[in-house]
């Protein structure tokens, strides 16, 4: 079964984008996934083809109206997760895109200007979903993101299946560092560890190199691994 993406966005000229090169690009072609776009100017219904209008109470910019969007989003059907792009969502993780790559695909609603109307979203029933803690223009690049974090999961993408599932926020931690050739590089070597052909002392030098990274790189994905660690739930090495 074809993994089915949608896009809700003013600008569907904006896509696929950086979704149609290397592995996202070729699992297009190759059927595994597909994608297409709804535009909620198609569903206005004044001669101008409006999307948005003046915010009840005042203020500056426009507001998405509920009735445009909610006609181009239930165009969609309802056989998919639909995710609103926006800074007041819940942060995307690595589970949850697991989650979404593991279904029939999903349906992104991208917005401009001041936002949307609140009562779209209870309306739609729409999944609250930011990529960070930043403003972006409009929601498409967003959308973009989470499409190539879901597409590379999907089963044949990777030309190593097991590349998904052995890199950072996997298992709650970032991931360990790589070295390549050359051996020596500007006064600089390499672990002798990645070297001694002990696979056993190697997987315990990655394991406590992503747990040094957590630690001095996001602390707070480092608390839930430790709170996690302390119930039981990772049974992974002392912390030291």
């Amino acid at each position: 079964m074809t993994w089915r993406a949608t896009i809700v966005t003013l600008y569907p000229e904006m896509f696929p984008g950086t979704l149609a090169h290397s592995l996202a690009g070729r699992a297009a072609a190759g059927g595994q996934w597909s994608l297409d776009s709804v535009n909620p100017r198609d569903f206005a219904t004044d001669r101008h083809r409006s999307v948005d209008d003046t915010p009840f109470g005042g203020g500056p910019g426009m507001v998405l109206r509920p009735d445009v969007l909610a006609a181009a989003i239930e165009s969609t059907g309802m056989d998919r997760p639909r995710l609103l792009m926006t800074p007041r969502g819940r942060p995307i993780s690595q589970a949850r895109v697991r989650e979404l790559a593991a279904g029939p695909g999903l349906v992104a609603i991208c917005g401009r200007f001041e936002g949307f109307d609140e009562r779209l979203i209870s309306g739609c029933d729409l999944e609250e979903v930011s990529v960070g803690d930043v403003i972006l223009s409009g929601g498409e690049p967003a959308a973009l993101l989470i499409l190539d974090a879901c597409v590379r999961l999907l089963p044949g993408v990777m030309g190593h299946d097991e590349s998904g599932s052995d890199e950072s926020f996997e298992g709650g931690l970032l991931e360990y560092p790589h070295y390549t050739k050359p051996s020596e590089w500007r006064g600089a070597g390499v672990p002798p560890v990645l070297t001694s052909g002990d696979h056993r002392a190697i997987a315990h030098w990655r394991r406590m190199e992503g747990l040094r990274a957590t630690r001095e790189r996001r602390p707070d994905l480092f608390a839930k691994y430790v709170a996690a660690l302390s119930s039981g739930v990772d049974k992974g090495p002392k912390i030291g």
